[in-house]
């Protein structure tokens, strides 16, 4: 009966498992063994085992500085989603029920929508003839169109709108098991607001900002719908390589090797992040 009872959990957790292993860790490993093979001008995929394309992609600048535009762009979408996200979230727990019901839609209305969709809707709003251009001649501060399309900061501020309802909700989860009597408590013994977001919400919020965050980062450093059509072609993230390399270069096992390096960085970057935050984030706030 006991032995029962002990293996059951297995049981319940073997279906998910197995669909993890066939729809996300074969995959992976089956791209990484593409990865493993040369690419042969005019033939294809060569037949030799070789780590040669992770030596081009360790020695070429042209890939040091689509990673490094990559994770800047990744870093910068996160800490502007944390900035955001967590006023929001923390707003709307503060609402009455029938004011907070209609912020959560309009908060989280755009998951709704077709990331493609809203991307386009920012490419209407920062074009040369868009619309935030044609209220800023309109209104004289400028003479002339500012340049947002197919630049960082056009693809960052799309990213940021597309991610920051994950952040919001992150944190708002958090959010719920804050007892609110804690923070009267606080005041009633004479902590300031501020004393009172610092030592007492934002110690219980830092596990929602650090899953948010996790979630945002990953996003956006394998986005690619909003790079490639704000930041067009010549603004390269490492999605939009992979892309090129596997569909415009037909080098399969280069767009591979990258999207294999991508996908360890981001794991690294992650499991560091999380390890480190929950190691010192207590000592920092208590």
């Amino acid at each position: 009966m006991n032995a029962h009872r002990n293996l059951l959990p297995y049981w319940l957790t073997a279906p998910g498992m197995l669909a993890t292993l066939a729809f996300v860790a074969l995959p992976l490993v089956l791209l990484f063994s593409l990865s493993l093979y040369p690419f042969v001008s005019g033939v294809g995929i060569g037949e030799q085992i070789t780590f040669a394309n992770y030596a081009d992609i360790f020695r070429d600048s042209y890939f040091h500085a689509i990673f490094a535009r990559t994770f800047g762009m990744a870093i910068l979408v996160t800490l502007l989603c944390i900035a955001i996200g967590v006023p929001e979230a923390y707003v709307l727990t503060r609402l009455s029920e029938r004011w907070r019901a209609v912020s959560v839609v309009i908060v989280l209305g755009p998951l709704l929508i077709s990331v493609v969709i809203r991307t386009l809707g920012w490419a209407v709003l920062l074009g040369n003839e868009g619309v935030i251009n044609n209220l800023l001649m309109a209104s004289g501060l400028v003479n002339e169109p500012v340049k947002i399309m197919f630049t960082f900061t056009g693809v960052v501020i799309a990213m940021v709108h597309v991610l920051v309802p994950f952040m919001v909700l992150a944190v708002w989860t958090s959010l719920q098991k804050l007892d609110p009597a804690t923070e009267q408590a606080a005041q009633s013994l004479g902590a300031s607001l501020p004393t009172v977001l610092r030592r007492i919400v934002l110690p219980q919020v830092i596990p929602g900002v650090l899953s948010g965050g996790l979630i945002v980062f990953a996003l956006a450093a394998s986005a690619f719908a909003t790079p490639a059509i704000i930041g067009g072609r010549r603004l390269k993230v490492v999605p939009t390589t992979i892309y090129d390399e596997f569909l415009g270069n037909l080098n399969w096992p280069l767009g591979a090797a990258l999207a294999v390096v991508l996908v360890l960085i981001v794991l690294v970057v992650s499991m560091g992040v999380n390890r480190l935050v929950e190691r010192r984030w207590k000592q920092v706030f208590v």
